[in-house]
C-alpha cells in the first residue's frame, strides 16, 4: 500500500512533458514559433534587411549636466546592387535604432553589378583617415573583408571581391568610405557613353 501511495506522489510531482519541448533548446516550447536564439537577417518589406555595426553611448555636456543618449549604425541594403549606411540617436536604443534605418534608407545607392555579383574594376574609396580599396575577384572566391566593410559588402550583394582597409578602425568612416568607393564603380557603357561624347565635341 505504501509503495502504491508514493507512486502517486511521484506522478503528482513530475510535469507534464511538451512534445514540442527539446531539451538542447528551451525556446521551442512556443510550437515552433521561436526555433532558435540565433537570430537571422529577416527582410523587412520583403526588400531590405538590415544590419547593425555599432551602437555607442554619447554624452552632451550641457548646461544643466551630463545628457546621455544612443547612436546607432545600421547598414541597409536589398542585397541586389542597393545599399545604404544610417545614423541614428535617440535617448533609448530602440528609437537610435529606428532612426538608423530611416536615415539609411534616405541614403541608399544603387551599384552596378557583373554577372559573377562582383565590381566592375577596381576602386578606392576615401573617408578622413580610413581608406578602403576594392577589387573584383573570380567566381568562388567569396567576401575577402572584415569588419564594417564586409557587412556593407554583404548587405549590396557582392559575392567575390578582395578589399583591404588602410587607416583608421572607425566603424562609422569604413563602412562610409565603402559606400564612397561603390558609389564611385562605372559601367563598361557608362565609359563608352563618356567616350562618343568627346569624340563628338572634337
Amino acid at each position: 500500500m505504501s509503495s502504491e501511495f508514493n507512486q502517486v506522489n511521484k506522478l503528482k510531482k513530475t510535469p507534464p512533458q511538451n512534445e514540442n519541448f527539446s531539451g538542447s533548446n528551451p525556446l521551442q516550447i512556443t510550437e515552433g514559433v521561436i526555433k532558435s536564439s540565433r537570430v537571422k537577417d529577416i527582410p523587412s518589406d520583403g526588400k531590405f534587411i538590415e544590419r547593425l555595426i555599432k551602437i555607442s553611448r554619447v554624452t552632451k555636456v550641457t548646461k544643466g549636466g551630463k545628457k546621455l543618449s544612443f547612436r546607432a549604425v545600421v547598414v541597409i541594403g536589398n542585397e541586389n546592387g542597393k545599399v545604404g549606411v544610417g545614423v541614428g540617436k535617440a535617448e533609448d536604443v530602440v528609437n537610435a535604432f529606428k532612426k538608423a534605418k530611416t536615415n539609411g534608407r534616405k541614403n541608399l545607392i544603387q551599384i552596378p553589378l557583373t554577372k559573377s555579383l562582383t565590381i566592375p574594376h577596381p576602386i578606392i574609396g576615401d573617408v578622413g583617415a580610413c581608406k578602403i580599396i576594392l577589387k573584383p575577384g573570380v567566381e568562388g572566391s567569396g567576401v575577402m573583408a572584415g569588419g564594417a566593410v564586409r557587412t556593407v559588402l554583404e548587405v549590396a550583394g557582392i559575392k567575390n571581391i578582395i578589399a583591404k582597409q588602410l587607416g583608421s578602425d572607425n566603424l562609422l568612416n569604413n563602412a562610409r568610405a565603402t559606400i564612397v568607393a561603390l558609389e564611385s564603380l562605372i559601367t563598361r557603357r557608362e565609359v563608352e557613353r563618356r567616350l562618343d561624347i568627346q569624340n563628338s565635341t572634337k
